[in-house]
């Protein structure tokens, strides 16, 4: 069985993300979706147990999809998965830059490890969960951005941030 790990802090999930996992799903066997949670970010909007809980609702409809959590070097986390394949979805040559890096820290750390890059479909190459939160915030319009049965969640949360 082919495995494909999508990792991401997913603070929150955005259609841009979907789109590498549904693609990765229709080239894999099963795809892990691994919520990492991120020690340099320090102040995510949504804490980890939401950012699961959202990525699993985002994720339902795909059934070769699972959702995993990581607190500890994804390089090695993902050793559970034997032979599993890191997909890394790119919107920009920025993210490209940074990617490479983390592909050779993570060689370093698991050798046997490989990372494919997808690029982002057009219409997400700006999209980034960073604007999501923005947007939320200033409590503009999230259609589009994230997945539906997501946004009054979404919504709520920056609401009750502002107040």
């Amino acid at each position: 069985m082919k495995t494909a790990i999508c990792p991401g802090s997913f603070d929150p999930i955005t259609l841009g993300h979907l789109n590498i996992i549904r693609r990765a799903a229709a080239i894999f066997d099963r795809v892990v979706v691994c919520v990492t949670f991120n020690s340099a970010k320090t102040s995510p909007m949504f804490s980890n147990e939401e950012k699961l809980e959202m990525v699993r609702t985002a994720v339902s409809r795909y059934p070769n999809v699972i959702v995993d959590h990581c607190e500890t070097l994804l390089a090695e986390h993902v050793k559970k998965y034997e032979g599993a394949v890191l997909i890394k979805g790119l919107r920009a040559a920025s993210d490209f830059d940074y990617e490479f890096q983390m592909d050779l820290v993570n060689k370093r750390i698991n050798p046997q490890l490989e990372t494919m890059f997808l690029t982002a479909d057009q219409k997400y190459t700006f999209l980034s969960s960073s604007i999501v939160r923005e947007m939320a915030r200033y409590g503009a319009d999230l259609h589009g951005l994230v997945p539906e049965e997501l946004i009054d969640f979404i919504e709520e949360k920056a609401r009750m941030r502002r107040e």
